[in-house]
């Protein structure tokens, strides 16, 4: 309580420290709430005042479209005059910033009518994703297609399209037109949101259609699936932090659907930028509050210091004047002498630590009143022994006046006159062993914490003695080995712990045996193959040390394993995935070239020749767009697998990327064998390749360069058989062609049937 005291003003100034601290965390999360609550505000009313007028634009464009698709449903329109026709479709001309000209497209994709121009400009239009879906039906109303690079204008643009349909009631074509992308970007570009931050554009679909101020690099890009695209899309409008998939940048997101149509505008702020003026307020608040905190804490305990050196000297000066009295005021321990009525006669200056007060204060009193009722009781069988003539000697716990605990040990001598005289009283000795209890608490932690640890942790372990016996296996080195603990004790730990190297052969001596007979750790050694007791096998990496005391005798050793099969299994795969495709399963552009070094060597000394072949398939693109990249992947998968039934084992089909392969034919004798493996490529693409249901067909081109007459090198043959692939696409395909000199046009090896090439 007395130091407590002392230390009032430390106290104090730490609780006003923390008032203020308080004050300032709270001001400083009232101004990050109100900062946040602005730009939510201030994002919400630009998104609806972008959204309403996007929405004005679009319905301006529908009207103006659904007028146009109405005229032309009337036959005696179609019949006027070619500048006549376009006074009446296009009468009510838009007038809107972006918007392009109206164009009128028959059912073959052509333009018929052209609001700028006369005649009309030539472009088709039947690959476009809104004239399919208009003209098989698919959609109706007004359709908002992909965003496109113009066939006339050459400017990305967004189509919005509405069919018209012909005196059958069916759709004869589609009115079009476009909203070009720059006028988002000349809309958006009014706002200032800070760095990192901008307006966005998508369809419904999740397509990119403008990203301001990012220019035009992801128009076209979808971002469907992605975390806030599937926000956007899950409610009409909202805000939300979220992390951008292109940038992985950190934005709060604002966002709202334009209206009726299948578009999404949003506006995308950095929380960077929203938080900037609030982080600099923040960290200058947060500043100023830690000096003041400093300064009061300082002061503070300048002042407590101040007062703890003036007791301090003060004390010093009455323990010198008491120290004269007698030289048992030195003792560490405490020393008393109490009476047959156990009043204190002496105490030792010790005294005031254990009991709190100086010898002057306890003599004359009971052991009673120095004591306590409950301290007294604790050793008043003790004292009653002492005074009876038996020396007495016990430990204890106490509580000293300052609130310490501490451990002692007691001791209480019997003073009689002389040998067999009556006991006059007794002197009293107490020792502070709480140091030594404390380390032999630490000591006894330390051993329990080293149990815990070895059975807690991921390895095996073994001791053993200096003999090699097993003293100790955690419980993974049982699990390992297989051998329970008292099992394995005194067991040869050769017997428990059997290793063994990857071509079975045993391991001598052992890693511990090693450790024993040098002194020295062994290890670590990795590859080592423990054998369990059922036969189960562990890869492992080993090591063992010795166990010496502190003179430097050897006691024993210990050997720890680390189970590295999962790890040695994946460096394996690893390995393959380094040198293999992962489609195909075919060695990789790597592997090839290293295959071609040894197959290059072999032939020059050999006297032979091999041969580089270059394959492209043709038609892979077209089943790509249709079927998707999945039923792509299993064409590229089933091409590779007839490709390798094709070929000799000693050849090697690569993969180069994409749909393009590559043959190395080593050990050839002639130019006549290339022949033949250029008929049984071409006879890989005849029968049709069956892809979940749908039966595809493909075709190739390849090239081919022979060693030595095309190149002493692979890459020089690599280039010349990529040449002639070339020049067999340039002529007709689903042929194979031999490289014949630089200024020669490649020969022709072998040609599938009319009917296959035309299929190709």
């Amino acid at each position: 309580m007395r130091r407590f005291l002392s230390q009032r003003p430390i106290w104090l100034a730490l609780l006003l420290s923390m008032g203020i601290g308080s004050m300032v965390a709270r001001t400083v999360w009232t101004m990050r709430q109100d900062e946040w609550a602005f730009a939510e505000r201030n994002n919400a009313n630009l998104v609806k005042a972008l959204e309403q007028s996007l929405g004005w634009t679009l319905s301006a464009m529908d009207q103006s479209l659904q007028d146009v698709a109405i005229k032309l449903e009337h036959p005696e329109v179609m019949q006027l005059q070619q500048e006549v026709r376009n006074t009446v479709l296009f009468d009510r001309p838009l007038r809107a910033a972006g918007i392009m000209d109206v164009y009128v497209i028959n059912s073959q994709g052509e333009i018929v009518i052209d609001s700028g121009a006369m005649p009309p400009r030539k472009a088709n239009y039947a690959d476009r994703d809104y004239f399919q879906a208009l003209m098989r039906g698919e959609k109706e109303g007004l359709v908002i297609g992909q965003p496109v690079l113009g066939k006339v204008t050459q400017t990305w643009m967004l189509p919005v399209a509405r069919a018209y349909r012909g005196e059958n009631g069916r759709v004869a074509g589609v009115v079009v037109s476009s909203i070009r992308l720059s006028y988002f970007n000349e809309l958006f570009k009014s706002l200032d949101l800070g760095p990192g931050s901008g307006v966005n554009l998508f369809l419904g679909s999740g397509t990119i259609v403008s990203r301001y101020p990012y220019g035009d690099d992801h128009v076209g890009k979808s971002l469907a699936g992605t975390a806030n695209m599937l926000r956007f899309l899950s409610e009409r409008s909202g805000s939300f932090v979220g992390v951008a998939a292109l940038d992985d940048m950190e934005r709060f997101y604002t966002f709202r659907h334009v209206g009726p149509y299948p578009l999404v505008v949003n506006v995308a702020q950095s929380t960077d930028v929203i938080l900037a003026d609030w982080r600099k307020s923040a960290l200058q608040l947060s500043f100023f509050a830690l000096v003041l905190m400093a300064g009061c804490v300082g002061l503070a305990v300048l002042f407590t210091r101040e007062l703890g050196r003036r007791q301090q000297v003060a004390s010093q000066l009455q323990q010198a004047e008491h120290y004269l009295r007698t030289i048992l005021d030195n003792l560490p321990s405490t020393i008393s002498y109490w009476d047959q009525e156990q009043r204190n006669r002496f105490v030792n200056q010790t005294s005031r630590e254990f009991f709190g007060s100086p010898p002057e204060a306890l003599q004359g009193k009971t052991a009673a009143e120095v004591l306590g009722a409950d301290g007294y009781a604790m050793v008043q069988p003790y004292v009653l022994q002492a005074l009876q003539g038996r020396p007495q000697v016990f430990e204890r716990t106490i509580t000293t006046a300052s609130g310490d605990v501490r451990h002692v040990h007691i001791t209480y001598t019997p003073d009689r006159e002389g040998n067999d005289g009556p006991v006059r009283g007794m002197f009293a000795q107490m020792t502070d062993i709480t140091e030594r209890k404390r380390m032999e608490e630490e000591l006894f932690s330390e051993k329990e914490r080293m149990r815990l640890t070895l059975q807690s942790i991921g390895d095996a372990v073994l001791c053993t003695d200096a003999q090699g016996r097993v003293t100790y296996i955690n419980p993974v080195a049982q699990r390992m080995t297989g051998w329970q603990a008292f099992d394995a004790a005194d067991q040869d730990v050769d017997v428990v712990a059997p290793l063994y190297h990857n071509n079975g052969e045993r391991v001598e001596p052992s890693p511990v045996r090693q450790a024993l007979g040098s002194g020295k750790p062994c290890g670590p050694t990795r590859g080592v193959v423990l054998h369990r007791k059922d036969g189960h096998r562990y890869v492992v990496e080993e090591t063992a040390s010795p166990i010496t005391d502190r003179h430097g005798h050897l006691n024993g050793a210990v050997m720890v394993l680390h189970d590295v099969t999962e790890t040695m299994a994946l460096a394996e795969r690893m390995a393959r995935l380094a040198q293999y495709d992962a489609l195909t399963d075919l060695p990789n552009r790597v592997l090839l070239q290293d295959r071609a070094r040894q197959a290059l060597a072999l032939a020059r000394r050999e006297g032979k020749s091999l041969a580089v072949m270059y394959i492209d398939l043709d038609g892979f693109k077209q089943v790509n767009d249709r079927l998707g990249h999945d039923l792509g992947d299993e064409l590229l998968v089933q091409f590779a697998r007839r490709m390798q039934a094709a070929v000799r084992q000693s050849d090697t089909v690569c993969r180069q990327g994409g749909d393009e392969f590559v043959v190395l034919l080593p050990g050839l004798d002639g130019p006549e064998q290339s022949t033949v493996v250029a008929r049984k490529v071409l006879a890989v693409c005849q029968a049709p390749f069956d892809l979940q249901g749908h039966e595809v067909r493909v075709g190739l081109s390849a090239g081919l360069a022979l060693f030595p007459q095309h190149g002493s090198a692979f890459e020089e043959l690599a280039r010349h058989a990529d040449t002639a692939m070339y020049a067999a696409k340039r002529s007709g395909r689903m042929q194979v062609r031999c490289y014949a000199g630089a200024a020669q046009e490649p020969e022709l090896l072998a040609q599938a049937s009319d009917s296959t090439s035309e299929l190709a």
